[in-house]
């Protein structure tokens, strides 16, 4: 990158003429995120309005599109990375995420978790160890006051604050088991979100072979403070919902499914809070997949 076209470029910033600026837009879109930085020390030193409303434009646009690129990279090649696709929606929000900070969080969960395992334990016996480490422990709840809050969706903000929805609180759950080779993995609910543990021995992929399975030991409710439950009460739950029963709601989904209602729960989220320009963009995001 040519530092010279760069501070060039930023001093056109301001100019009134608003072909000139898109233009400089454009270029700063062809020159990416390198030139982040520079746009960030520009903005400090600039008492300009008008430039600094444009910065935080272009800013915006490059890591946006740049989040685009890596959502589509993640889809395609690394999908089996829950953590990873999660720590890319954080960063629609929160460009400048300290993604250490995240890992060593569940770095220490999974700690705690690992050193009151036993290699004899059943696996009811391997969660009740998990559901006291998350939610006596560390805390852990379902946010219930503020439900639908896009703060729920962000997995550093679960973290952080100890409270999220029934999604993201199922994603902590799973990203923990998977570390600790425990297979628990996602069920993708109408209108909520659980996991379901997998016999130990079987193969994922004849567990989600669309017909449903004995390999299902049973289900776990994270935003009930990992509630043990059976297929009857998934049964009894459709029921109420006046849904069949279908092979979807009882079988692991994939981590893009689960990214996808994770992308779902924040366009509600901040459709319910009138945000309609971050609506547009996420809907862009789920164009990704």
């Amino acid at each position: 990158m040519n530092l010279k076209e760069v501070i060039a470029l930023i001093t056109l910033l301001d100019d009134p003429d608003e072909t000139i600026y898109s233009e400089v837009k454009n270029r700063f879109m062809v020159l990416g995120t390198p030139a982040i930085p520079h746009l960030e020390t520009a903005w400090e030193n600039s008492f300009d309005t008008i430039m600094q409303n444009r910065i935080e434009q272009i800013i915006h646009t490059i890591q946006f599109e740049s989040l685009q690129k890596a959502l589509k990279t993640w889809a395609k090649e690394d999908q089996d990375d829950l953590l990873k696709g999660v720590l890319l929606l954080s960063r629609y929000q929160y460009p400048d995420l300290d993604e250490q900070k995240v890992h060593k969080q569940l770095a220490q969960i999974k700690q705690d978790v690992w050193l009151e395992l036993q290699d004899d334990l059943t696996a009811l016996e391997k969660i009740k160890i998990i559901n006291h480490i998350l939610f006596e422990v560390h805390n852990f709840s379902g946010n219930i006051t503020n439900y639908h809050a896009p703060q729920n969706s962000f997995i550093n903000n679960v973290l952080e604050n100890k409270k999220g929805n029934p999604l993201m609180l199922s994603v902590v759950y799973a990203i923990i088991c998977k570390e600790l080779s425990i297979p628990v993995y996602g069920i993708n609910l109408p209108q909520h979100f659980v996991l379901a543990y997998v016999n130990d021995h079987a193969n994922l992929i004849d567990v989600t072979n669309k017909t449903l399975s004995n390999n299902i030991l049973f289900y776990i409710n994270p935003f009930s403070k990992g509630l043990i439950f059976h297929q009857k009460d998934i049964d009894q739950f459709l029921k109420q919902l006046n849904l069949e029963a279908d092979a979807k709601y009882y079988l692991p989904c994939s981590n893009i499914d689960i990214v996808k209602r994770c992308l779902n729960n924040l366009i509600f989220a901040y459709e319910k809070l009138g945000y309609l320009e971050k609506v547009e963009e996420l809907k862009n995001l789920e164009n990704q997949f």
